[in-house]
């Protein structure tokens, strides 16, 4: 494991697309994180944990296929977290229910977080341990970013000690620039939020960026964020600059718009 530069680290889920839709997808914050990184030709561990199902089988399955180092995975006692997923008239996306699984109970061992402590910098996705990962790595130095929008527990909210902090503000400049502050203020070193048709912007509290969208034909958002984030961090490994990152960030995320699912993948039908 000696030499990764990232580690994604939580969530893993299985988006079920009701009827008529139909599809069963793979993902979850810190899978799309993830696999993307790996698209974008760095080498990534992934961090987290499946069921012993058939779901599970399926995403370790996935996880090789997209070059992941899963010699951290778990392979634990219960069922793979699933979404349900209903689509209105409209196409919005309704999440009608949400079994965590095996994923709630998720937490890295000891031998686990010897080898994030190496890595060059951390994604933290969905994570029910109330930051205690975050303060770990903060306490040694390591770089760690996070997506506070995709976690509704209050405990887990926190961005103290990270090095980036992710939100998502919607098409909304005003909150935007609130969430901006507030991300700062948390003690997050920098802090990038997107803004739907807006674009996005980033700030480490001297400088500043924004970058707008890539307009493409849109055939599903899942996942956008989640490549988003990916495509920044991507830049940052690379030395770009914050415009440069929002820039990378907003192209991935655009690709992953013209495709069904958070990265290309098989899309089965649905079995219930």
């Amino acid at each position: 494991m000696n030499g990764l530069e990232f580690a994604t680290v939580g969530d893993n889920c299985i988006d079920r697309f009701m009827p008529p839709v139909g599809l069963s997808l793979i993902g979850g914050n810190a899978v799309n994180v993830g696999i993307q990184l790996s698209r974008l030709g760095h080498q990534v561990a992934y961090f987290g944990a499946v069921g012993e199902d058939e779901d599970g089988r399926r995403m370790v399955a996935c996880f090789r296929d997209n070059r992941l180092v899963i010699d951290h995975l778990q392979v634990l006692d219960g069922i793979t977290a699933y979404t349900n997923i209903d689509v209105d008239e409209t196409g919005d996306r309704i999440l009608s229910f949400e079994e965590f699984g095996v994923c709630k109970k998720y937490r890295p061992s000891e031998s686990d977080l010897q080898v994030l402590l190496k890595i060059r910098h951390v994604h933290i996705g969905w994570l029910n341990d109330g930051g205690a990962l975050r303060r770990t790595l903060n306490a040694a130095g390591v770089s760690a970013s996070q997506d506070i929008s995709v976690n509704a527990d209050p405990n887990n909210l926190s961005v103290e000690g990270l090095e980036v902090a992710f939100a998502s503000a919607g098409a909304n400049r005003e909150r935007a620039e609130t969430l901006l502050g507030a991300l700062l203020n948390g003690g997050a070193k920098l802090a990038v939020v997107t803004c739907g048709s807006l674009g996005s912007i980033a700030s480490d509290g001297v400088h500043r960026a924004e970058a707008g969208i890539r307009a493409v034909e849109v055939v599903d958002t899942t996942g956008a964020g989640d490549s988003f984030i990916a495509g920044f961090l991507s830049g940052r490994a690379r030395g770009m600059d914050l415009r440069g990152c929002l820039e990378l960030g907003r192209d991935v995320a655009a690709q992953t718009c013209t495709h069904v699912g958070g990265f290309p993948q098989e899309t089965p039908g649905l079995v219930l």
